[in-house]
């Protein structure tokens, strides 16, 4: 198993609840694809550095996981066609 952080950026202009919902479904296909979820970071509304779909503020959530290989790809292909996630990144953490 392999340490992996998710780093999912969110519209702004949707409400609480479909926020939460779109974070919440991004944490059920890590473990569908057999991640094992660490730690959630919520970092709240940040001002983005250029503006995304003529958006200038998004929120900001950072998901550490422990899973294989393969797990990364699988959950980008699911991340690419997401409603309300405007970026999304997976990197894998260095044992350190």
């Amino acid at each position: 198993m392999n340490k992996y952080e998710l780093a999912v950026v969110v519209n702004a202009n949707i409400e609480d609840d479909e926020r939460a919902a779109t974070v919440d479904k991004a944490k059920a296909y890590i473990e569908r694809f057999g991640g094992t979820i660490t730690n959630v970071d919520e970092w709240g509304k940040k001002k983005l550095a250029y503006e995304i779909q003529k958006m200038s503020e998004a929120f900001y959530y950072f998901i550490q996981f422990d899973a294989e290989a393969d797990v990364p790809a699988q959950l980008e292909e699911n991340m690419r066609i997401m409603d309300n996630v405007l970026r999304y990144l997976c990197v894998r953490q260095d044992e350190a």
